[in-house]
């Protein structure tokens, strides 16, 4: 019966593997950049550009 089910275990966590590799991550990186970005946009709004004035 664990002989039978080795496969289809595999192929399974093989498919999720290429499922959060391709699709879900690339998404969550862009995510956190983008966010990463608008929070510091906001800080520059709020509190102005760095440098000597």
């Amino acid at each position: 019966m664990l002989a039978e089910a080795a496969p289809l275990r595999r192929r399974r966590e093989g498919f999720a593997f290429l499922l959060l590799a391709v699709l879900i991550w690339p998404f969550i990186a862009v995510g956190v950049v983008a966010g990463w970005g608008f929070v510091v946009w906001m800080y520059y709004l709020f509190t102005g550009p760095p440098g000597p004035v």
